[in-house]
């Protein structure tokens, strides 16, 4: 089925010669590595066709990747008009980083969360995939006597299969996941430079960890979460993104088997939530909350303190449960 739906999206690339490519807001690494990936890809195989990376938000914490194109105002019809949209990496349409993309003549989704609001005319969804960014790789690997790479998008698609997989620990890790990082580094990545800009960390960084551990509480179930406020923010110089890190340093406590971080998102008035868990899922939780994406690994909105509140206490009552009937387990 899935061989059959790559052969399409290569047939519509292939006929298209205006490509658009585009992926969710707030961009973590694959997003940002899957889309610069395929966009590298496209315009080395395809250097007469017109291929552009549109998105309205960027990563100040990924910015040694590098940004999109921008389009003059004046330009946007012109380039939408007869275009093919590609979004990679985003579960709903809203989540669209790319507020034009309606006016492209067709929608292709490639994407690996679990598929709750569908939207696109073609639509390739593996949401077993450790990552969007594998996805992009196993594209590439499937038709490489067609496509052409470069080490530039070798190294973008490695970034997300990376980060999007924990470093490749997370339990949606495959034999053919690492297959496919392979044959990427055969490709020729500079492993060392990547790795120092995605893991050294500036103090900001180190302060938010002594801030995780000294503020962090624990619910009688075993929840872990902590509330990174605009105060604190404020005080530590700390972006949202990076403030949303903080959900990282849960995941070692013991017993712990669901995380939550909020963040004050001042911007927006709400509060931003990331929530992993590890063996139970907890996606159908997020979507209860304005959110979605992974069985184990999901975001959500709150709008109010009561709402926080509420989030953290059916999240006690899922683990609860679980350990009910399941045990108490690392």
């Amino acid at each position: 089925m899935n061989e059959e739906i790559k052969r399409k999206i290569l047939q519509k690339i292939e006929s298209y010669d205006k490509i658009i490519v585009s992926r969710h807001i707030r961009p973590d690494g694959d997003a940002i590595g899957s889309t610069k990936g395929l966009v590298s890809i496209l315009r080395a195989t395809y250097p007469h066709k017109k291929i552009y990376l549109i998105n309205d938000d960027n990563s100040a914490h990924l910015a040694f990747l590098g940004g999109g194109d921008d389009i003059p105002d004046d330009q946007i019809d012109v380039i939408y008009d007869g275009a093919l949209q590609i979004v990679i990496d985003t579960g709903t349409a809203d989540r669209i980083s790319n507020r034009n993309y309606q006016k492209a003549k067709e929608l292709i989704k490639i994407d690996h969360h679990i598929d709750d609001k569908p939207y696109g005319d073609l639509c390739w969804i593996e949401d077993y995939r450790s990552s969007a960014s594998e996805m992009i790789a196993d594209f590439y690997v499937t038709f490489k006597d067609k496509l052409k790479i470069t080490k530039e998008a070798a190294t973008y698609i490695y970034c997300g299969m990376v980060t999007d997989s924990g470093r490749f620990r997370h339990d949606d890790v495959t034999g053919e996941t690492m297959r496919l990082a392979g044959a990427l580094l055969d490709i020729g990545i500079d492993t060392q430079t990547l790795f120092a800009n995605l893991y050294t960390d500036d103090l900001e960084a180190f302060r938010l960890k002594s801030y995780v551990y000294e503020n962090l509480k624990i619910t009688p179930n075993g929840v872990a979460y902590i509330y990174v406020d605009k105060a604190t923010q404020e005080r530590l110089n700390l972006t949202l993104e990076q403030a949303s890190e903080a959900v990282g340093e849960l995941k070692y406590i013991r017993g712990s088997l669901i995380w939550i971080a909020f963040i004050d998102n001042v911007a927006k008035n709400n509060i931003r939530v990331r929530v992993r868990s590890r063996y139970l899922g907890i996606n159908d939780l997020a979507l209860k909350y304005h959110g979605g994406g992974h069985n184990m690994s999901a975001g959500a909105t709150c709008y109010t303190a009561e709402e926080m509140q509420s989030l953290i206490e059916e999240a006690d009552k899922l683990l609860g449960e679980y350990k009910a009937t399941n045990g108490d387990k690392l």
